[in-house]
């Protein structure tokens, strides 16, 4: 795609079009993960949905690959392809909340940090993300979890309704009544499905939060994921807690004498303990399994607990993950999280276990396209590293870490959590029987895989 062709299609779009000769080109084409360094064609920053549908038709009739972007946050860059059209939903940031329904009403390139503010405006949220510059699209796309999963459900699970342009350039609304089997895909199929350019969600009340962390040094790693493994899945479902493994960052609230230190700990949210005293009293427990070396807790606005990673893990790092759901958290997999606790490459690398349980259970096995009701955790491990000398070591530790691990988990994997070079095999666990049902779906909505640049799920033979 030349000059002559970046001019035409600048004259069908109300958004910005920026090419390689472009001043800015370089910051537009860049992405969270800044292992991924590729070169679209050009980049279509679409201000509203017929500059979707214009720029999307403009890709079939120049036979253009097409790539779609939200947020930006896709660990394995899916959004950034070599000599594309990207289509840049950016310029579609925009929330309308409607307090007395409780929903909310979000543009297609919204961030998590765009819905949180708006909500928290009303005493309310939904469930999505520990971090403010998630997309909403992809996260939501792909099922989405967060501190609210076990109150509220995933994040799909409060998913209404969602604005779609099709591969073909029409454009419709799935919902329950609208649309039922695009919409059933939508909810965990991932981008496989069209351009989603807005999304309606139900909110909930949640106001002030209560949070806390807790830390115990690496040899209590075993009696806390004994304790953990029993404790949290029987706790009401007002408390989240994820499990990680990490080391120290230097700063508040960590006092200096464990700062740069190996840990393990748990990043806790409580909806129903939200002032001192009833915190004190929700988190004596932490001690149970071992003293920790550190405990902090405190009441929060939702936001600040959605948004306390943003400066630690900032835009412009070496990423590299993989995930895996599982049901239990055996002694073997005990080994595993201890053995390459001590191998983490830098001070950034960490491995996350999300719960997925409570509310996210009560939806039936086959009611969305996530096919892992029964999960109780869904694991993630990322490599993370300041520079690009770093993209090698945390690349070969998340992997040799999900080689050790992966024999006890159930399979599959969250899609958003897959590696992009992990193949159809594993997308394919991802989705378990619902895969077959899935191809169909996009056999009726995308039968030429026009949306490819994905955890691809290939249409059904006619």
């Amino acid at each position: 795609m030349g000059g002559t062709a970046v001019e035409a299609l600048r004259g069908l779009l109300r958004g910005e079009v920026i090419g390689p000769d472009d001043t800015g080109y370089d910051e537009a084409r860049s992405i969270y993960n800044a292992m991924i360094d590729r070169r679209p064609a050009v980049i279509a920053r679409c201000a509203d949905t017929s500059d979707v549908r214009a720029a999307l038709r403009y890709a079939r009739d120049t036979g253009t690959e097409l790539a779609v972007r939200g947020g930006g946050h896709s660990g394995g860059g899916l959004c950034l392809v070599d000599g594309s059209l990207m289509v840049d939903l950016s310029g579609m940031r925009w929330v309308r909340v409607d307090p007395a329904a409780r929903t909310a009403l979000v543009g297609g390139g919204s961030q998590l940090g765009d819905l949180d503010h708006e909500a928290h405006g009303h005493g309310l949220a939904t469930p999505g993300g520990i971090m403010s510059t998630t997309g909403v699209g992809g996260l939501t796309l792909g099922g989405g979890h967060g501190h609210l999963t076990r109150a509220y459900g995933l994040t799909i699970d409060n998913l209404l309704a969602a604005d779609v342009v099709l591969a073909d350039g029409s454009v419709v609304t799935a919902s329950a009544d609208e649309h039922p089997d695009l919409f059933w895909a939508l909810r965990g199929g991932g981008g496989n499905f069209g351009i989603v350019t807005a999304f309606t969600f139900a909110l909930h009340p949640v106001e002030d939060v209560g949070l806390a962390v807790t830390l115990w040094e690496p040899e209590h790693i075993g009696a806390v994921l004994r304790w953990y493994r029993e404790f949290l899945p029987a706790a009401d479902t007002d408390l989240n807690g994820f499990f990680a493994t990490l080391v120290v960052a230097p700063g508040p609230p960590f006092p200096e004498e464990i700062h740069g230190k190996r840990m393990c700990g748990v990043v806790w949210c409580h909806t129903g303990a939200t002032d001192e005293e009833a915190l004190a009293k929700a988190f004596a427990v932490v001690s149970e399994p071992a003293p920790p070396a550190f405990h902090f807790h405190t009441p929060v606005p939702y936001p600040a607990i959605q948004s306390m990673f943003d400066d630690l893990i900032p835009k412009g790092l070496q990423w590299y993950w993989r995930g895996d759901f599982f049901d239990e958290i055996t002694e073997g997999a005990m080994d595993v999280h201890r053995t390459f606790l001590e191998r983490m490459p830098t001070e950034l690398s960490t491995m996350h276990l999300y719960p997925v349980d409570g509310a996210a259970h009560r939806p039936g096995p086959t009611d969305t396209a996530w096919a892992y009701r029964d999960a109780v955790w869904s694991g993630v491990i990322a490599g993370i590293g300041a520079e690009p000398a770093d993209a090698e070591p945390v690349h070969r530790w998340a992997v040799d870490y999900w080689e050790a691990l992966h024999p006890h988990s159930m399979g599959g994997a969250y899609v958003n959590f897959l590696g992009a070079d992990e193949g159809r095999d594993r997308v394919r666990a991802t989705y378990r029987g619902h895969y077959d049902r899935l191809a169909d779906v996009k056999r009726t909505y995308d039968p030429d895989n026009v949306f490819r640049h994905t955890q691809n799920i290939v249409p059904a033979d006619r």
